[in-house]
């Protein structure tokens, strides 16, 4: 009888230390979350502040970011006024020589000679030049004139360009022994001349309210005409 019972009574036994044992179990893991719990969230008192640590290192740049949308058009803006700026050109020089030996012209009025030049711009003044012998001779006081013309025209801007040689006391004859050439010059600037070919012609003439005399240009010499182009 004793036999029998014992196998029941192990079994009764061991369920009953399973539950007991696994009752604890939970109980250990329930108090053992409370504590985990109260540790983590239970606030406790502050303590010393500590000692401010160095600055870190710089860290590197970032990684660029995308572009931005693009912005809408603006308002249109007003009308602008048209300049027109002038660029001039820088300047050049621009001259010519006429040269003549021995003209020898003995005449009294007309024109002695003429040199073409070529004016490039029309805001530009001419200078001009005539050197050569002249001579002068005559019974009774008289007066000649030296001039150049430009297009077949005295100068205007400002006033012609001339030269004169009076006598006030002739020799008692043409053929006397007072017959003396002296070189001499001509010379001027004329403004108001445009541009493209001049005729620079030098020619001989009469003073006003005077005799001619008996004149002579560029004897036993090399006579010449200057032309030279100025800016203003």
């Amino acid at each position: 009888m004793m036999v029998k019972i014992l196998p029941q009574l192990l079994i009764c036994f061991w369920i009953t230390f399973t539950f007991c044992f696994a009752e604890k179990a939970k109980e250990r893991s329930a108090r053992q979350r409370d504590a985990e719990f109260t540790d983590k969230y239970q606030p406790c008192m502050q303590g010393v502040p500590g000692v401010q640590g160095r600055d870190g290192n710089p860290g590197i740049n970032g990684i660029p970011g995308t572009p931005g949308i693009p912005g809408r058009d603006g308002f249109k803006g007003e009308k602008g006024e048209c300049v027109t700026e002038r660029f001039d050109d820088p300047w050049k020089p621009n001259f010519k020589q006429c040269a003549w030996n021995s003209l020898n012209y003995g005449i009294d009025l007309g024109k002695i000679a003429e040199c073409t030049f070529t004016k490039q711009r029309p805001d530009s003044a001419l200078r001009v030049l005539f050197s050569g012998s002249l001579r002068l001779k005559c019974k009774t006081a008289c007066c000649q004139r030296w001039y150049f013309t430009f297009n077949g025209a005295e100068c205007t801007g400002p006033l012609p360009i001339e030269s004169i040689i009076y006598l006030d006391q002739g020799s008692p004859e043409l053929n006397s022994t007072i017959n003396i050439h002296r070189t001499s010059t001509v010379e001027g600037l004329c403004d108001g001349i445009q541009a493209g070919l001049v005729d620079v012609g030098i020619w001989v003439g009469t003073c006003a309210d005077y005799p001619r005399g008996d004149a002579s240009t560029g004897w036993n010499s090399v006579s010449r005409v200057i032309i030279e182009e100025l800016p203003k």
